[in-house]
């Protein structure tokens, strides 16, 4: 049997495997602009700095950054979403809504996207229909609730002769729960009980503090944040005094990043595509940590307003929502190593500012982690993997202009501790810069999202056009295209450039 290495392709070397233990250092952080958040803590397979969510900018997916997932946003407002309440009550209880709550309602929204993939081999690789049910309402005593859900479809892996038969099983129908929780107030506190989203970043496009979000990483940051976040069932607590706030989290059983089967379109690692059935032989599914109190979640977030800056800290122990590619003994002679995905357990704490300065916003977000590994490309190392710690920080300003139209542009950084970047296979150290261009002519909305590694010459590059065809109806086209070397955090998916066309009604 020709072994992994040899279905590499040229250069390429130990780096599959590697990067499957590197598995993120990108993207980690998040941004409270957005419903969803998002947050950028750079990473390959384990966390790192990546795109806009609902609530935030950019999320950890490798170890530069994850910009696809908000990269592509149903709208502007998907993108940029509502500033964030002040108030932590209004946050987290939505206080400002109307009153008339009281009598559930119903909510929701259908979408379809189909994608072709033009690079070599070109193939279908997504024709995708979701449907979301959302329902809210209240009990009585001043006791909320919420329930939502969404099913998927993609014909695409029904039949589909490109994907290997455990992709195919995985993506072709999937039954996702989405914000299922309780809430209600005693005195100073409030509370929420169930699986919810928390955000606590405060950029735009990026993940770098969204910290606490698991995320779909089967279609990398492409969609919508608000299907690619994964909730959290935890119990939360936000005490509220005047302008200042203090946010407690535990999370008994923690939800993970999905990163899909061996051989789908963007699993963390660039195998062949096609890829041979001995490759994907080697990779075993995730290995989740077991449930214990001593593997929980849990965290502590304050904030306050002082001089016009919205200025917060934070603090959270947890398994790394992403998993880290572990290499290990093989069974047989003839499979002399197998590559097993595991979470690792660190602690991370950082802080977020934000202030309007009338003409533009700045925001800036910074994290440190401890306790993450990283796949490297030296096999003698053990288990292929070597820790290290990060310090990842994102500086942001935005302008809104005439016309409605608006300019966002970022820089950002991922700094190695113990040991440089030098060994590990998806280094994604550096600086890195972020520009989303967006206006308005008529019914029509043109975008553009650019996002590039300054040190690599990795990057993503998303123009979209949007046409509102209807009230609540918006239909849209456009491409995804990955630049950089096959060793990069978006380079690893030069081979997967798409053109896509959307149709969302929101309900």
């Amino acid at each position: 049997m020709r072994t992994f290495m040899q279905w590499i392709r040229p250069g390429a070397g130990w780096f599959l495997a590697a990067c499957l233990a590197a598995n993120a250092g990108i993207a980690n952080g998040q941004s409270a602009t957005h419903a969803g958040g998002t947050s950028s803590r750079l990473q390959w397979a384990t966390p790192a700095p990546l795109l806009v969510d609902d609530n935030a900018a950019v999320h950890h997916a490798g170890d530069f950054m994850r910009v696809a997932a908000a990269a592509e946003p149903a709208s502007r407002d998907a993108l940029f979403g509502d500033a964030p309440p002040k108030n932590a009550r209004d946050a987290l209880f939505d206080a400002d809504a109307p009153a008339a709550r009281a009598s559930p309602r119903l909510s929701g929204f259908i979408d379809g996207l189909a994608a072709y993939t033009y690079a070599d081999p070109t193939h279908w690789s997504r024709a995708v229909a979701r449907l979301q049910l959302t329902g809210q309402g209240e009990i009585g005593n001043g006791v909320k609730w919420k329930l939502s859900g969404r099913v998927d479809g993609d014909p695409v892996y029904l039949r589909s002769g490109f994907y290997p038969d455990a992709v195919k099983r995985d993506q072709r129908v999937d039954f996702f729960y989405r914000e299922n929780y309780i809430d209600f107030s005693a005195g100073d506190w409030d509370f929420r009980l169930g699986a919810q989203q928390i955000v606590w970043g405060e950029v735009i496009g990026l993940f770098f503090a969204d910290v606490v979000s698991a995320r779909d990483m089967r279609e990398f940051l492409l969609p919508g944040f608000d299907v690619i976040r994964i909730p959290q069932w935890a119990a939360r607590a936000e005490y509220t005094a005047g302008n200042a706030h203090v946010e407690l989290i535990f999370i008994p059983v923690p939800a993970f990043d999905r990163i899909g089967k061996a051989g789908s379109e963007f699993y963390p690692v660039p195998l062949p595509s096609p890829a041979p059935n001995d490759v994907l032989q080697i990779f075993r599914d995730p290995q989740r940590p077991s449930r214990s109190l001593a593997n929980a979640n849990f965290g502590l977030r304050a904030n306050t307003l002082l001089a016009g800056w919205d200025l917060a800290a934070f603090y959270y122990r947890s398994s790394s929502t992403a998993p880290t590619f572990y290499r290990l003994p093989g069974e047989s002679p003839a499979q002399p190593f197998i590559v097993q995905p595991r979470y690792d357990r660190l602690w991370q704490g950082g802080g977020t500012l934000g202030k309007d300065f009338g003409d533009f916003v700045l925001k800036g977000e910074a994290v440190y982690t401890h306790g993450q590994n990283f796949s490297v490309a030296d096999l003698t190392a053990a288990q292929s993997v070597v820790g290290r710690q990060t310090l990842d920080y994102i500086v942001s300003a935005e302008w809104s202009l005439p016309g409605d139209s608006r300019v966002n542009v970022q820089g950002f950084q991922r700094y190695y501790f113990g040991g440089g970047a030098g060994t590990l296979a998806i280094p994604n150290d550096g600086v890195g810069a972020s520009i989303f261009l967006s206006t308005k002519l008529g019914i029509l909305e043109p975008q553009l999202l650019w996002i590039r590694n300054l040190k690599d010459g990795g990057g993503l590059i998303r123009p979209r056009l949007s046409w509102a065809a209807a009230r609540n109806i918006t239909m849209s086209v456009g491409a995804d295209v990955f630049t950089g070397p096959s060793d990069s955090f978006f380079g690893r998916f030069n081979n997967r450039d798409r053109l896509y066309t959307e149709v969302r009604y929101d309900f």
